[in-house]
C-alpha cells in the first residue's frame, strides 16, 4: 500500500469514527436521568403519590407499575392544560420533557402494593361488565382496552388493576360529566372515548367496575 493510499484509508476511518460518535451522542444525551427522577419523586411527588408510587390516600392514584408512556403523557397533558388540576399543573410547570419521561420510567419500575375489592356483590357485577360490557347500553368490555388482568396497554390505556376504587370511580365520574376527557380540540382522543363510554354507565356500574378493578392482579 502506498503512502498516499494509507493516508486516505486512515482519514476515511477517522471520518467514520467521528460520524459514528456523532450519532451516538444524542442517544447518550437522551438517556433518562432516573436518579434525578427518584429525587423528584421523593421530594415532590411523595406527598400525594408516595416516594415509590404507592399513595397513602385513596383520592390520589397509585403510580407504581403504571405504564411509563402513560404517566409521561399525563404529565405533559397537565403541563399543557389539557388535563386541569391546579396542584398537578403547579407540579409540572418546571418539568422538562426529559424530566417527565424519566419520572414515567421511574414509577413504572416500582412495585405496586395493590388494593383489594371490598364488596362481593359489586365484584360480580364489575366482573361481568369488565369482561363483556353492557349489550343494552352499548358499553364495551373494559378488558378490550385495559386487558383482562387490568394491566392496560402502555401510553393510551392505563393500568387499572390494583388502583384505589375511590380514585377509579372518581375518574369515571369525571369522564362522564366531561370534567375530564371531553376535549373538543382532539388533544386527548382516548379521554374523549372514555367520556362516550362513561355516558353509557350507571353510577352503580361505575362503582362495581372500580371495586372489581381494585382487586385485579
Amino acid at each position: 500500500m502506498t503512502r498516499n493510499r494509507l493516508c486516505a484509508v486512515i482519514a476515511a476511518a477517522a471520518f467514520y469514527a467521528v460520524a459514528a460518535s456523532a450519532q451516538e451522542a444524542p442517544r447518550a444525551a437522551a438517556a433518562p436521568d432516573l436518579k434525578k427522577a427518584q429525587q423528584t419523586a421523593s421530594q415532590v411527588c411523595a406527598a400525594c403519590h408516595g416516594a415509590d408510587g404507592n399513595s397513602a390516600a385513596s383520592a390520589n392514584p397509585n403510580l407504581a407499575a403504571q405504564g411509563a408512556d402513560y404517566i409521561t403523557l399525563q404529565l405533559m397533558h397537565f403541563k399543557a392544560g389539557i388535563r386541569v388540576n391546579a396542584t398537578m399543573q403547579a407540579m409540572t410547570a418546571t418539568l422538562s420533557d426529559a424530566d417527565m419521561t424519566a419520572l414515567g420510567i421511574y414509577f413504572s419500575q416500582q412495585k405496586l402494593k395493590g388494593q383489594a375489592s371490598r364488596d362481593i356483590a359489586l365484584v360480580k357485577a364489575g366482573q361481568t361488565l369488565w369482561r363483556g360490557g353492557d349489550a343494552q347500553t352499548g358499553a364495551p368490555a373494559c378488558a378490550a382496552c385495559h386487558s383482562p388482568d387490568g394491566a392496560g396497554i402502555p401510553k393510551n390505556y392505563p393500568r387499572i388493576a390494583g388502583q384505589y376504587a375511590d380514585y377509579t370511580y372518581a375518574q369515571l365520574k369525571a369522564f362522564q360529566s366531561g370534567a375530564r376527557g371531553a376535549d373538543a380540540a382532539g388533544k386527548d382522543v382516548n379521554g374523549a372515548i372514555m367520556h362516550t363510554i362513561a355516558m353509557k354507565l350507571t353510577d352503580a356500574q361505575m362503582k362495581a367496575l372500580a371495586d372489581y378493578a381494585a382487586g385485579l392482579r
